[in-house]
């Protein structure tokens, strides 16, 4: 039962879309018939059809709240689902929040390490360094004379975002119900993938072990610094971590000031997305401006500072398989390749040809070859792909989601450092080597060495293994052999029955029509007495069939 809380919240979200002109959102709730009443308490305020949709609902999404906020940042990286308008304006959402009390945050610490702060910190910075919809950050020291950041999660957000999660899980099953948009965007399992990022990030445990994780991956290479995780101060409300300095990489104009290698510092960037993908399996999945930072102390080797890794993106083999190959066929416009990999790879329906998919998929990436190669978007390739495979039933994997979100990312930032960088000239050698040194000849080989011991040590019970192996299967056909027995039988009876049925019911129908005196000739002994006669027939049949 919606409680009235719920129905409250969502008569003021849909006053908010219509006070923004966003009376389209509306028509896909059952709110679209108090639409003219909803006007009415809008009040005056921004409905401003100048400004584009997307403009509209950045706006009216900033007015609802954090939570708000942040599901259209998450909405932001699902170019597959959304049209570009409303795509690039949720992307340009900032969750920057006014932040909660001194007190409350040195309670929180308190209550949570079991210690009075003096004891934690020889010195603590009151004002937050940081002030986001879920968290905030403040610098320290630690009696030890460590600097750190201690990051705290807001007061309340957990019972804020649950309610806000109801109302958003009844908001989209009107959205499929009611519009066919919303069956399309498949808005349940959007509200759900947003339920499990954001549950995830309200544990400051899981993101200091996506750190440690990611520091460990990058400890024989010096090109991505992560900082440290003091385990000891970490509970699932703060979290303590080492306190790094550098020039925030959006600020371009102090990298370029300080003599930063801007060309090499975009090619490192290229090259760790790619480390982490293809050789990690495991990659920072929220890599805006905001989380990187460049160690400039060397301009002329310039290193990345990774933070804040609450969302990260892991990879099977398969989906590495799936992105290299495609990745190498359509930069050598190989469309059918590409459509055979997602064939063979059972990625879209096996009742599409490939000679389809490769015609869809020609259509949506020749244009892409109109600009020049150092232009060509690796990011926005994935979202036409997956764009064109939907229209052939292909599901869109989370993790592969997250990749192409934060390969936009990538390069967005890296064109941004050196707008002449050549995405496809730094990324095919990786590509290339990885595909051969994990397929190739030799990794093959390599793999026969690696587990010829293993081979070796069971090959004495490999003829007893095999027999086990024949006397299954053997048994397996004797029961397939059982079971179609038993199936031809069941028929065989179920005939049986079926004829014995039909003879009781035409005896009985006789006997009905010899008790009935209309027509008159039904009356007539003769009549009578034959029609009994054959229904006992009728009967002695069904018994005997």
């Amino acid at each position: 039962m919606t409680s009235i809380l719920t129905l409250r919240r969502a008569f003021v979200i849909n006053r908010v879309l219509i006070r923004h002109g966003l009376d389209e959102f509306l028509r896909a709730t059952p709110f679209s018939r108090f639409s003219g009443l909803l006007k009415l308490f809008a009040l005056s305020g921004n409905n401003n059809k100048q400004l584009n949709r997307g403009q509209r609902l950045n706006q009216a999404l900033t007015e609802l709240g954090p939570i708000f906020v942040k599901l259209g940042q998450m909405l932001s990286t699902r170019r597959d689902l959304l049209p570009a308008d409303i795509a690039d304006e949720l992307a340009r959402l900032q969750d920057k929040v006014t932040p909660f009390s001194a007190e409350v945050v040195i309670a929180t610490i308190e209550q949570q390490l079991g210690q009075p702060l003096s004891e934690l910190f020889s010195e603590f910075d009151r004002s937050p360094l940081a002030s986001a919809s879920v968290a905030q950050v403040h610098s320290a020291r630690l009696v030890s004379g460590e600097e750190v950041v201690v990051k705290i999660i807001r007061p309340g957000i957990h019972k804020k975002i649950v309610a806000d999660l109801k109302l958003l899980h009844l908001l989209a099953r009107w959205f499929e119900k009611y519009s066919a948009t919303g069956k399309r965007l498949h808005a349940i399992r959007v509200i759900q993938d947003y339920q499990t990022t954001i549950f995830n990030e309200l544990d400051l445990r899981i993101e200091a072990a996506n750190t440690s994780q990611l520091r460990r991956n990058f400890e024989q290479n010096s090109i991505l610094y992560v900082p440290a995780i003091h385990w000891s101060l970490c509970k699932e409300r703060v979290m303590v971590q080492e306190k790094i300095h550098g020039v925030p990489i959006g600020e371009v104009s102090r990298l370029q000031k300080a003599g930063v290698d801007m060309q090499l510092l975009a090619h490192r960037g290229v090259e760790i997305f790619f480390t982490q993908v293809f050789n990690h399996s495991y990659f920072h999945a929220d890599m805006h401006p905001g989380n990187i930072f460049v160690n400039i102390e060397d301009p002329a080797n310039p290193k990345y500072i990774g933070i804040d890794c609450g969302i990260m993106g892991t990879l099977a083999e398969a989906d590495k398989r799936y992105l290299a190959q495609n990745f190498v066929a359509f930069f050598n416009r190989d469309y059918h390749q590409i459509a055979r990999l997602h064939l063979d790879s059972g990625w879209i329906s096996a009742k599409f040809t490939a000679e389809e998919f490769e015609s869809a998929i020609r259509t949506a990436c020749e244009p892409i070859f109109g600009k020049p190669l150092s232009e060509i978007s690796f990011g926005h390739f994935l979202v036409q792909l997956f764009q064109t495979a939907r229209r052939f039933e292909m599901e869109v994997q989370p993790q592969l989601v997250l990749l192409q979100k934060t390969l936009l990312y990538v390069e967005g930032l890296g064109r941004q450092l050196y707008p002449q960088l050549d995405l496809w000239q730094t990324a095919q050698p990786f590509l290339k080597n990885w595909l051969v040194s994990t397929y190739g000849a030799k990794a093959v080989w390599e793999k026969i060495k690696n587990n010829a011991p293993t081979w070796l040590e069971q090959l004495p019970d490999m003829p007893a293994k095999v027999n086990q192996a024949l006397e299954l299967a053997s048994q397996r056909t004797q029961q397939q052999d059982e079971l179609v027995k038993t199936v031809k039988s069941l028929k065989q009876t179920q005939r049986k029955s079926a004829k014995k049925t039909a003879w009781a019911l035409l005896g009985l129908a006789l006997v009905v029509a010899a008790l009935l005196n209309e027509p008159v000739w039904l009356s007539l002994p003769a009549v009578k007495n034959g029609l009994l006669g054959l229904s006992l027939l009728s009967f002695v049949v069904s018994f005997r069939a």
